[in-house]
C-alpha cells in the first residue's frame, strides 16, 4: 500500500502523497496543487518519506558516483548480457544509494530513453547500435535547432533593416528549408507556420507572402493565387480517341466565321446565316468533343473536376488536354466536325424554331478587328454575310432589351506576362464582338427551348436582378447595374434569366472550355443517338461538383489578374492615371481606372459627381494584399 510521504508519478510528473481517505489518495504536485486520485492513477517510485520537492532535486544526490560516466559504465555492464534491472537496483548501482532523489534521477533516465527502456520493474539496457543511432538523431536535431535559431535571428535582424536580398549569403542558402512552412502558408497549403509564429508575425497568407518578398525568397512575379484556390498547376492530360465516322450534315457550302480575339488559340464556335424575305436562319456551329467523349470516361471525369479552363496572364490551365483541343477545335485549313444549332429567327429577333445536329463545316478564322473592317469594306460575299449576321444580331439584341435585359458596359483589359514583363491592353468594343455574343446567346436560348420541348434533363441557367434605385448613365450606371446582378443559378429546371431578358437559357457554345457546356453536349449527343441520357439527380450532382470547381477557378483568375496589375504598378509610384468617379461613400469615393479596369476607393478631397473624369496619383502598392493606394490629383 502506498504510504503518506511516498514519491509517485502522476501523468508523467512527480507528486508527493499527502494522505489517504475514503478510497482516494491526496497528492501534492510541484505547483502545490492538490488532487484526489485513485491507486491506478499513480506510479510509486519510492516509499519516502518525502517532505518536499527539494528532496528529489538533483543537488541532493550525495553520491559522488552520479555522473554521465557512471551511467555509461552501468549501461555497458548490463548491456553485455542484456540484463534487466529494477529502478531500485539501478539507483543503487549508479548512485550507491536508494533515496527519493536517486530514484527520481533514474526514472528521468528511463524517460529520456537513450540508454534504458522498459518499466520501473524491468529497465532494459538498449543495444549499442540503438544507442549510437539515437545519439546521431539527437545530435542532428540539436544541430538543426541551433541552425534554426541562428536563421531566425538573422531574419529578425534583416527585418529591422532596410536591406537588399537576404538569401544572397552562402551561409543562408542551406537554411531555406526553414521557410518551407512560410511558403506553404502563402500558397494556401497550410493554415499555420511555425516560422511565422516564432518571428512574431501573423500567420496569414498575405503576411507570409510579404515576408517571402521582403527576404527575397520570392520575387514580386510569384503568383500564389491559383494554388491558394486549389487549382492544378498543369492542364488536363487525358486524350480521348478520335471521333468515329458517323453521318453528318455537310454544311461546307455555308460561309462560316470563327471570330475571336487575336490572342485566342482555342476556337470552338463559328457562325453562318441564310436569309429569306420573312426570316433568317442562324447557324451556330460548335466544336463537338462529345463525338468521342462519353459520360464517365477519363477525359469527362478530368474535365468535371476542373470545371473550366483557367486563363491566367502567365499561363493557360486547360479543362481538356492540349491533344483533345487539337482533335476538336475548329480548323481553318481543313473541315471541322461540329454540332450545329440551327435557329429560325423572325423579324422581331425571336428564335421561333431550333434544330440540332452533327455537321461538317469549313471555317474562316478572323479577329474582331478584321471582321469590323470587312463589314465596312466593299460588297464582297464574305462582307455581305458579316453584315447580314450583324443586322440579325441587332434584332436579337433589341428584343432582349425590350424584355428587360440588363446591359453593362465596364472597361475590360487583357493581361499577358512574357519573361516577367506585364502587358495590359484594353479590350475594345468591336461591333463584331457584340454580334458574336448575341449569336451565342441565341444558341443558348434555342438549345434550352429545344431540350425543354424534348423533356431532357438539362443544365439550365437563370439569374435574378435586384435594382433598387435610379441608375445613372455612363460607367457609374453600369457599375450600379452590376451590383444588382444576383449570382447565376444552375438548375435542371428552366428559369428566367433576367440579366439577359430571356425566359429560358443555357450555355452550349464552349464545350472545350466549360464543363457545363460539355455536359449539355453529352446530353444532346446521347439523345440524338437514341442512347440513355443522365437523369435529373445525376445532372444536378455533376452541376454542383463542376460549378464549385469553376467558382474556385474564377476566383483564382480574378485574384491573379489583380496580382499582375499590382506587379505592373509596383515600379510606377507617383504616376498619374485617368479615372472616372462611380459613387461617393462618405469621406471616400469609388472610382475606376479604365486603362487598368481597376476599381478602387480614394479619399474625397473635393466635391465630385458620378461619371466625372478625375486624375489619380499612385502613392503605394502592396502586392501580397493586391492593394494600390491612390490619391486625387488636385492639379
Amino acid at each position: 500500500m502506498i504510504k503518506d510521504g511516498a514519491l509517485v508519478i502522476y501523468k508523467g510528473k512527480p507528486a508527493i502523497v499527502k494522505d489517504r481517505a475514503d478510497g482516494k489518495i491526496t497528492i501534492t504536485l510541484q505547483n502545490n496543487e492538490q488532487l484526489k486520485v485513485r491507486d491506478k492513477d499513480i506510479l510509486q517510485l519510492h516509499p519516502g518519506p518525502v517532505k518536499n520537492f527539494k528532496d528529489i532535486d538533483s543537488s541532493s544526490i550525495v553520491s559522488i558516483k552520479w555522473s554521465d560516466e557512471a551511467v555509461i559504465e552501468a549501461w555497458e555492464l548490463l548491456s553485455d548480457d542484456a540484463v534487466s534491472v529494477s529502478l531500485k537496483e539501478l539507483a543503487s548501482l549508479i548512485c550507491n544509494e536508494y533515496t527519493p532523489a536517486s530514484t527520481f534521477a533514474i526514472y528521468s533516465l528511463l524517460q529520456d530513453g537513450l540508454y534504458f527502456s522498459g518499466t520501473i520493474e524491468a529497465m532494459i539496457p538498449r543495444s549499442k547500435n540503438e544507442v549510437e543511432s539515437e545519439e546521431k538523431k539527437r545530435s542532428e536535431k540539436l544541430r538543426e535547432t541551433d541552425e534554426r535559431s541562428l536563421f531566425l535571428e538573422q531574419i529578425k535582424i534583416f527585418l529591422k533593416k532596410s536591406g537588399t536580398n537576404l538569401i544572397a549569403p552562402d551561409c543562408l542558402a542551406q537554411q531555406l528549408r526553414f521557410f518551407q512552412d512560410v511558403e506553404a502558408l502563402a500558397l494556401g497549403k497550410s493554415v499555420k507556420s511555425r516560422t511565422m509564429k516564432d518571428l512574431g508575425i501573423s500567420e496569414t497568407p498575405e503576411d507570409a507572402h510579404s515576408l517571402l518578398l521582403k527576404t527575397g525568397f520570392w520575387t514580386k512575379e510569384t503568383n500564389p493565387h491559383p494554388c491558394r484556390y486549389g487549382i492544378s498547376q498543369s492542364s488536363a492530360s487525358i486524350c480521348p480517341d478520335a471521333p468515329e465516322h458517323e453521318e453528318r450534315s455537310d454544311l461546307c457550302h455555308l460561309a462560316a466565321f470563327a471570330i475571336d480575339s487575336p490572342w485566342s488559340n482555342d476556337p470552338d464556335d463559328a457562325i453562318s446565316i441564310e436569309k429569306t424575305p420573312e426570316e433568317s436562319i442562324l447557324y451556330v456551329h460548335v466544336a463537338d468533343p462529345a463525338a468521342s467523349i462519353s459520360f464517365d470516361c477519363p477525359a469527362e471525369k478530368e474535365a468535371r473536376e476542373r470545371g473550366v479552363t483557367l486563363y491566367l496572364p502567365e499561363n493557360i490551365i486547360r479543362m481538356l488536354s492540349e491533344e483533345t483541343l487539337e482533335l476538336f477545335k475548329l480548323k481553318e485549313s481543313e473541315k471541322s466536325l461540329t454540332l450545329t444549332f440551327k435557329m429560325t429567327v423572325d423579324k422581331s429577333g425571336t428564335v421561333t424554331n431550333t434544330d440540332i445536329f452533327p455537321s461538317i463545316i469549313k471555317v474562316r478564322r478572323i479577329t474582331y478587328e478584321e471582321a469590323d473592317r470587312e463589314m465596312d469594306s466593299a460588297d464582297t460575299p464574305d462582307a455581305n454575310v458579316l453584315r447580314a449576321l450583324y443586322e440579325l444580331s441587332q434584332r436579337i439584341y433589341s428584343r432582349r432589351c425590350n424584355q428587360g435585359a440588363v446591359n453593362i458596359e465596364l472597361p475590360d483589359v487583357h493581361i499577358t506576362v512574357n519573361n516577367e514583363n506585364v502587358k495590359i491592353e484594353p479590350v475594345l468594343n468591336y461591333r463584331s464582338a457584340s454580334m458574336v455574343r448575341e449569336c451565342m446567346i441565341a444558341a443558348g436560348e434555342g438549345a434550352g427551348s429545344w431540350a425543354a420541348s424534348k423533356d431532357i434533363p438539362f443544365p439550365y441557367i437563370s439569374q435574378d436582378v435586384e435594382i433598387q434605385k435610379a441608375v445613372p448613365s455612363g460607367l457609374a450606371g453600369s457599375w450600379q447595374l452590376r451590383r444588382g446582378m444576383r449570382p447565376r443559378i444552375f438548375s435542371t429546371k428552366p428559369g428566367c434569366h433576367q440579366g439577359l431578358g430571356l425566359d429560358i437559357y443555357t450555355q452550349v457554345t464552349s464545350p472545350l472550355r466549360r464543363y457545363t457546356d460539355l455536359l449539355a453536349h453529352l446530353q444532346l449527343r446521347a439523345f440524338l443517338r437514341g442512347e440513355p441520357v443522365l437523369g435529373i439527380d445525376e445532372i444536378s450532382a455533376r452541376l454542383g461538383f463542376s460549378e464549385a470547381a469553376a467558382v474556385a477557378a474564377s476566383q483564382a483568375e480574378r485574384a491573379s489578374n489583380s496580382h499582375w496589375i499590382m506587379v505592373y504598378l509596383s515600379d510606377k509610384k507617383d504616376s498619374v492615371w485617368d479615372a472616372v468617379t462611380l459613387e461617393n461613400k462618405g469621406n471616400r469615393m469609388q472610382v475606376i481606372i479604365p486603362s487598368l479596369a481597376l476599381e478602387t476607393q480614394v479619399p474625397v478631397q473635393k466635391d465630385v459627381q458620378p461619371n466625372e473624369n478625375v486624375k489619380l496619383v499612385l502613392k503605394s502598392v502592396n502586392i501580397p494584399r493586391k492593394e494600390a493606394i491612390f490619391n486625387l490629383s488636385l492639379i
